[in-house]
């Protein structure tokens, strides 16, 4: 007899777990409310680099005299980064819809309520009510709003009204230094606009590497980024020059006048009206509660991607998307095991890091060895202009099993990859050091990094700290 599952929402985990319970021969229902792609596709990442990517050139092509670049009328034109940044994400919407309708999954245009284990309100155009073995809750995440003075203001945004702004500002504020605050001061800093960042921790970006953050902030530093850090926003209010941002440091009070005042203080699980409390599913601190499975409490009714507030990241929604379907249709997601997610901020220069961090592993009391490659030690880090990044591995102290990999410089989100492959092996610094990465790349500081461990890297000299 075919299984039936419904999932209620249709970003990058619930598409994705969609399309793996058609391929395991389920009837497959899946509800949402917008447009297809979610958060990701729609307003957070892909529109987020596309403009990144168009930022990025722009300040290369500007600042490239010293690699041989002349150009003295290069702009941007504003409405047509916009069109571009939609085009992308039309293309990519629209591609997600011919997935689904190819591999036979059903949607339907509407909110999706639990209403019960095994069933599902649809209020849309047309009410609906879907039956189902399994329910999948996929709905995603918004981001988090502060109360303060002024927080209605016109021009105090959060990262969706950043994504469309009319004109590029002159001036911005960025209330939180996080991942999502750090990209949008990368962007539109390379783009001219004066860009400060009020931060309440000591530092930025917590929960990534103290070291590649201190070295992201020098390096946005340079490019007129301002920092303020342990800093508190008090209110926001008209001025004759646009917005007073009043900041609050330790007992001085501090004011920066901008165009723009964007709030980036982080993202909360957007679980409302989804009927979960009244089906009796357990919620925790705002979240839905699950087991390694993805299931709830509630038999046959799990919870995927942001919901669960386990990794809010794209594609560890995706992954916990096919381990749910996999396990509610009885494959028991065997192979997966504990999962090792990557993480990535795409800024210039890049992050990316995967596994535990050296403050972690200290804090932790884990044994470990550790080996730091400068990409000034790599020719194609130095061609791209990023030999102020470096690579770190962490290796357990016993085995010298890979626990932990940090990196700063250019297309290092491209070569995170191979040490999630690598950790998900169980692989050890020597299975590195062995295999042979192409030169000329910036890959091939892995390899040089793992041989840093034991302070035998080829091309840095013995001893020398980076």
């Amino acid at each position: 007899m075919t299984k039936k599952v419904v999932v209620i929402g249709g970003g990058p985990g619930g598409y994705v777990a969609a399309i793996r319970a058609a391929q395991l021969g389920a009837e497959t229902h899946l509800v949402e409310q917008e447009n297809l792609g979610g958060t990701c596709l729609n307003v957070g990442c892909i529109p987020t680099k596309a403009l990144l990517h168009t930022a990025q050139l722009y300040h290369a092509v500007r600042s490239g005299e010293h690699i041989g670049l002349k150009c003295e009328s290069v702009t941007i034109d504003w409405p047509a980064l916009m069109n571009r940044k939609q085009s992308v994400v039309r293309r990519l919407v629209g591609g997600v819809g011919g997935l689904l309708k190819a591999n036979g999954v059903t949607v339907h245009k509407g909110t999706g309520e639990l209403a019960g284990a095994g069933r599902v309100n649809v209020h849309g155009a047309k009410e609906e009510v879907l039956a189902a073995d399994a329910v999948l809750v996929s709905t995603g995440s918004i981001p988090v709003k502060l109360n303060f003075p002024g927080a209605d203001l016109p021009g105090v945004i959060d990262s969706t009204g950043a994504l469309s702004l009319p004109k590029l500002p002159a001036s911005m504020v960025i209330i939180g230094g996080g991942v999502i605050g750090i990209e949008f001061a990368a962007l539109y800093a390379a783009m001219g606009s004066k860009v400060t960042i009020v931060e309440l921790l000591p530092e930025i970006l917590p929960g990534i590497d103290s070291e590649l953050a201190v070295t992201l902030k020098q390096s946005l530093g340079k490019e007129g980024v301002v920092f303020m850090n342990g800093a508190k926003l008090d209110s926001v209010s008209q001025a004759a020059g646009g917005l007073a941002v009043k900041v609050l440091v330790g007992a001085e009070a501090k004011e920066i006048v901008a165009d723009i005042v964007l709030v980036a203080v982080g993202r909360r699980a957007f679980i409302d009206d989804a009927g979960l409390e009244a089906s009796g599913v357990t919620l925790e601190r705002g979240r839905v509660s699950v087991d390694a499975n993805y299931q709830t409490n509630v038999s046959g009714v799990y919870a995927i991607g942001d919901c669960n507030g386990i990794t809010m990241l794209a594609h560890a929604a995706s992954h916990q998307g096919i381990v749910a379907v996999e396990h509610a249709l009885g494959h028991g997601a065997a192979g997966h095991g504990q999962p090792i997610v990557p993480a990535c901020v795409y800024t210039h220069p890049e992050i990316a890091t995967v596994g535990i961090t050296e403050d972690k592993a200290k804090e932790q009391g884990i044994a470990y060895k550790k080996g730091v490659f400068p990409l000034a030690g790599n020719g194609k880090a130095m061609i791209d202009e990023g030999e102020s990044g470096f690579i770190k591995i962490l290796a357990g102290a016993k085995y010298g099993e890979i626990i932990g990999v940090h990196m700063i410089g250019p297309r290092v989100t491209e070569m995170i990859g191979e040490a999630t492959l690598a950790m998900r092996l169980e692989a050890t610094v020597d299975e590195l050091v062995t295999t042979i990465h192409a030169h000329p790349t910036v890959s091939e500081s892995i390899g040089e990094a793992a041989l840093a461990v034991t302070d035998e890297a080829i091309h840095w000299p013995p001893g020398m700290k980076k």
